[in-house]
């Protein structure tokens, strides 16, 4: 699983049983960018609309937790 932070929220991602719907791309291309390495930008867009999208994502490959700090 990867695992994508800043100090507002914490976003992974399970490659294992993604079914590439592609409908975070689509709605959020500003975190997730499959053109860019990382792919996932969790400070390209705000908390709530990251967590909207997510909520979205028909295989549960994503998910997310809020108001954790930042692992050094």
């Amino acid at each position: 699983m990867q695992q994508y932070q800043n100090e507002k929220i914490i976003v992974r991602y399970d490659e294992t049983i993604c079914t590439h719907s592609g409908n975070c791309v689509k709605h959020l291309p500003g975190v997730f960018d499959i053109n860019k390495d990382p792919w996932i930008s969790v400070n390209g867009g705000d908390i709530d609309t990251i967590k909207k999208t997510i909520s979205q994502c028909p295989s549960g490959a994503l998910s997310y937790e809020v108001g954790q700090k930042k692992q050094p």
